[in-house]
Parts: structure tokens; C-alpha cells; sequence
């Protein structure tokens, strides 16, 4: 898990760049909007519109936008129709991966992100052909200079936490999706600042990957990651971390 886990890492760094664009702002729009129309619009009886407006915060996104987002998605005010659609396919070495997509036009976006998949060496899979490796999960990982192991571990198995492993400088903390911002939020009383916080899905099979396939898998990755419809991509490589290095350096 570790290879997987650093380039989620790299993504989320990359994710402040990218808001700099204004691109990370468009898909943070639909996450809520999405959430809001399946789950309501009160963020407390519904994690995943709570968990979509703590990431738009983070981006700096005004209330005003999140707050008629939320409305887009209740239906009180007109608004796009935007749906929700997964790809499931393989990489190169046969490496299982799962897009999650918002899209206005499916017809499209199942065009490109088949393109994009034949373009690096994969293949669009049938549905259901991958997604039962994967299982969703919290993520938070915390700096290790910034609190003692026995305290974090203490906290976040107290407020709910599944597991705390360390991967490099950080602790990585793992939870059910329902106890994720429980978690998160009896580590932030505590005066502990979180690094970085995320719904997310992990992989319970890895696939390693070394040399050229490991660098056609992340040109695979990026482009998926980079299409403005698509709103978040799961793998399940296992690629050294000099690799993954060489690579957030492109």
C-alpha cells in the first residue's frame, strides 16, 4: 500500500495547484451538488455533502458558491443536469482500475476515458469487473513531528480510527466512512493539525510494477486524473517510490 498511498499524497499536493486553475473548483462544485441530491442538503445527517463542503474549504471556495451547490442539488435552484458514472478498466500489467466520473454528456465521457485508457496501454473493462477490490474508506494522515504516537494513536482509536500505520514522515489513519469525520474532528480539539483528510477507496489486492509499465500506468493515471470530468481515480499498483518520485517531478 505504501506506493499507492505516496501518490495519493502527490495528487492531493498537486490538487493546490490545480485550484490555482480553477479546475479543482469545478469538480468540487459537482461533488456537492451530487451529494446534496442523493443525501439531502443538511450536511449533518449526510457525510459525503459534509465531507464535500470540507474539502471546498479547503480550497478556499467561497460559501456563497458551496452554499448554491448545495441548492443546485436539492433542486431550489435550476441548474445543470449532472450524472454520476464509474469506469472500471486495467492498466498496464493488468493493474485494476476504478474512475468515478460527473458528466452532462455520458456519451462523451465514456468516449474519452476510453481513448485515454487505449491511448497508455490499458483497456475499458465491463462493469462490476474491478470494483469489488476495492472498499471505501477515511484516510487522515498527520505529520509525525507533530504530536507523540502514543497520543495520536490513543485519540484516533477512541473517536473510532480502524488502524494507524506510518508511511514516510506521516501517520495514516484509517476509518470507516462513517467515522471519518468523527475522527477527524477529536484529532483537531486535541490541537493536532491534519495534514490532509479524504474519503477514499483502497485497494485490498496490489499489483507491482517496476520500470516502462510503471511509468505508462502513471501517464494513465495523470491523464485520467486530469479530465475535467472526472472527479476521482483509484488503482491498485504497488510501484517504487523512486518511481513515484521521478514522476510528480513531470
Amino acid at each position: 500500500m505504501s506506493g499507492h498511498s505516496k501518490w495519493h499524497q502527490i495528487r492531493h499536493k498537486k490538487a493546490k495547484v490545480d485550484a490555482r486553475k480553477g479546475q479543482i473548483f469545478t469538480k468540487l462544485i459537482r461533488e456537492i451538488v451530487i451529494a446534496a441530491r442523493e443525501g439531502g442538503g443538511d450536511p449533518e445527517s449526510n457525510y459525503r455533502l459534509r465531507h464535500a463542503i470540507d474539502a471546498a474549504k479547503a480550497q478556499n471556495m467561497p460559501w456563497e458558491n458551496i452554499e448554491k451547490a448545495i441548492k443546485r442539488g436539492t433542486g431550489e435552484l435550476p441548474g445543470q443536469t449532472i450524472e454520476e458514472v464509474s469506469y472500471e478498466g486495467y492498466g498496464p500489467g493488468g493493474v485494476a482500475i476504478l474512475v468515478e466520473a460527473a458528466t452532462d454528456n455520458k456519451n462523451r465521457t465514456t468516449s474519452e476515458i476510453r481513448h485515454l485508457f487505449s491511448k497508455y496501454g490499458g483497456n475499458l473493462g465491463t462493469s462490476g469487473c474491478v470494483a469489488w477490490i476495492f472498499h471505501q474508506k477515511g484516510i487522515i494522515h498527520i505529520q509525525k513531528d507533530a504530536v507523540d504516537e502514543e497520543k495520536i494513536f490513543e485519540i484516533a482509536i477512541e473517536a473510532g480510527a480502524e488502524d494507524i500505520t506510518t508511511e514516510g514522515d506521516y501517520y495514516e489513519i484509517t476509518t470507516d466512512p462513517k467515522s471519518f469525520h468523527s475522527v477527524k474532528q477529536a484529532i483537531e480539539e486535541a490541537g493536532i493539525p491534519v495534514e490532509e483528510a479524504s474519503l477514499t477507496k483502497i485497494p485490498q489486492t496490489t499489483v507491482k510494477l517496476e520500470g516502462d509499465r510503471a511509468r505508462s500506468l502513471l501517464k494513465l493515471m495523470d491523464a485520467l486524473e486530469e479530465h475535467p470530468d472526472v472527479q476521482n481515480v483509484y488503482a491498485n499498483f504497488d510501484i517504487p517510490d523512486s518511481i513515484l518520485m521521478e514522476a510528480s517531478k513531470d
